[in-house]
């Protein structure tokens, strides 16, 4: 039987589900991820653990949920001590490597408060989500901070394509009609190509740095984080992307007059943001949607190249390929921009996975309804190199029953998510504190119920309004519904998700716990017969405990029947 030996996790950044051949799209076809779908399983219900960069990210690299790791937005470090992907996979042999984003802000305040230096191995990887990267390409160069590898900068002044910042001049600016170069930052011009020749353009090129890893990686297995920066904004791709589509191939906007009429006063705040105030005008998606399409349609032809390499090189048989996204985009639907609530266009994931294991024969080419999560991957990658389960430590559970064709009895019965929008202009909107702004929805594949601090809950029923057009978290009708899913999320939320460093089987494994330590401390007991009576009841299950407190135990008893013949 075949091992997985490789596993190559690749993520988009801002990908909306149905917008791959293989989810629906009429027009936009992705025909390399529809090869990868029929080699493997599409999981129709996957979710992420929040709508935004940040948190999605660092749940799918932790494993945890956003509560629990505390990165509960893009400025917010992931502490110091979070395990990752890198961290629970290094002791089994696996090389855990980041080529391209993981908008990781990192905690130089708790490496400080540790002594750690952030230039050492252990920094670097504290700093890079636990990965140790190959290639570091968060975009937003050079402005936001985020990025501190300058390669791709420096590689496009090697092509030519020079200036103070390359990756803003060339890669995401445009040439309008009169020959003026434009930002691509600005919507309108979406629907004109980047100024960069496509081979040189981020997606190819961040490509071409993952084949460069494997071609080096050696025999060391490995799992390599291939995470594109697109298709975020800016939404401009180079030609011959550029002239792929036109307004007409676009999916029709989601959104309904309906939604306007008295809505939710947190949704109302977001529907306010600019980016939303700016997708709701007429011709913008007309502008921008193109462009969108087109950088999806750039990524699926790399990954062509990618799949190519693997196939040539025979490591298709024995790597695991999971193709993802952190989150999607509004992109106009339900009057909205970017990705600040729950609806199914941002939080739901385009999610495929290959195992090359023969065991997943039987679902190859279908497609999975079970309810998934983000924090479900991890699990999955420690599953496959034969590494124990920890649910102590993860939130989330292995996926390959389900690509073996196994459903678990107890497989859960909703899927989470959570925002924290105390960095958003709507908390000043709402005269809200930072503490009072989280926001978690729990949804059981038909009932939408979201839970606010101040506010009244939202609940959409999607069996009968599909497209979440009808808010009923304020009708009477639907008062037991809203009761039966606060109760089902108060039932996730109350279960401790913070005892991570002693195992549930380390624990579970003692039947009965004698208030007794190697010190011969003792708790409860009256005299040397009461202990020695506890002994010769509990003797059985004694066996499974430390020696140093079976030595203890023994010693006592011997010495108090030593002390009743004397």
């Amino acid at each position: 039987m075949a091992a997985v030996r490789n596993v190559l996790f690749i993520m988009c950044d801002q990908l909306r589900y149905d917008h791959l051949s293989c989810f629906g799209h009429p027009t936009l076809h992705t025909p390399n991820l529809d090869r990868l779908a029929a080699r493997g399983v599409i999981f129709d219900r996957a979710y992420v653990q929040s709508p935004v960069c940040g948190p999605s990210r660092m749940s799918y690299y932790t494993g945890r949920y956003v509560h629990a790791h505390g990165a509960s937005w893009n400025f917010v470090p992931l502490k110091v001590g979070e395990m990752t992907i890198g961290d629970h996979l290094r002791p089994l042999g696996v090389r855990s490597v980041l080529v391209g984003k993981t908008h990781m802000r990192a905690d130089l305040a708790g490496m400080a408060r540790l002594g750690i230096d952030p230039d050492s191995q252990i920094g670097r990887r504290i700093a890079e989500c636990g990965f140790d990267a190959y290639e570091r390409d968060d975009g937003i160069h050079p402005y936001s901070g985020h990025d501190p590898d300058p390669s791709y900068s420096d590689y496009l002044r090697r092509q030519g394509l020079g200036g103070d910042n390359p990756w803003e001049a060339w890669a995401n600016s445009v040439t309008n009609a009169d020959g003026t170069v434009r930002s691509g930052w600005f919507l309108k011009y979406s629907n004109l190509p980047a100024r960069v020749p496509a081979e040189h353009s981020e997606t190819p090129y961040t490509t071409r740095r993952a084949i460069d890893f494997i071609a080096e990686a050696g025999d060391r297995p490995w799992l390599m984080h291939l995470s594109y920066i697109k298709p975020h904004w800016p939404y401009v791709a180079p030609e011959p992307y550029a002239s792929m589509y036109g307004p007409e191939d676009a999916l029709p906007v989601v959104r309904d007059e309906r939604e306007l009429e008295d809505p939710h006063p947190v949704y109302r705040a977001m529907m306010d943001h600019r980016v939303s105030k700016t997708f709701s005008k007429e011709g913008v998606r007309e502008a921008v949607m193109p462009g969108y399409m087109a950088l999806v349609k750039q990524i699926d032809d790399s990954l062509g190249d990618l799949f190519a390499y693997l196939q040539q090189h025979g490591l298709m048989d024995t790597t695991m390929i999971v193709f993802t996204s952190d989150h999607g985009d509004y992109l106009g639907d339900h009057w909205m921009g970017e990705k600040d609530l729950f609806h199914e266009q941002v939080i739901r994931l385009p999610l495929i996975v290959y195992d090359p294991d023969p065991r997943a024969d039987a679902t190859r080419g279908t497609r999975c309804d079970a309810l998934v999560e983000a924090v479900d991957l991890l699990p999955t990658f420690l599953d496959a190199y034969g590494g124990a389960a920890v649910p102590h430590v993860l939130d989330g559970r292995s996926l390959r029953p389900l690509l073996f064709g196994e459903r678990p009895a107890d497989w859960r019965r909703a899927v989470v998510c959570e925002y924290d929008y105390s960095f958003q202009e709507s908390r000043i909107t709402l005269g809200k504190g930072s503490r009072d702004c989280w926001m978690r929805m729990i949804f059981d594949g038909r009932w939408k119920y979201v839970l606010f601090e101040g506010f009244r809950p939202m609940l959409f029923d999607l069996q009968q309004d599909p497209h979440e057009f009808v808010d009923l978290g304020a009708s009477p009708a639907h008062e037991a519904e809203r009761r039966r899913m606060h109760e089902l999320l108060f039932e996730w939320a109350r279960r401790p998700r913070h005892r991570v460093t002693v195992a549930d089987r380390a624990i579970e494994s003692v039947e009965v716990q004698p208030r007794i330590t190697e010190g011969g401390i003792l708790i409860g007991y009256w005299d040397e017969a009461d202990l020695a009576d506890a002994r010769t009841r509990l003797k059985p299950r004694f066996a499974s405990h430390n020696p140093l407190v079976r030595e203890t135990l023994d010693r006592l008893v011997a010495d108090g029947a030593s002390a009743d013949a004397s």
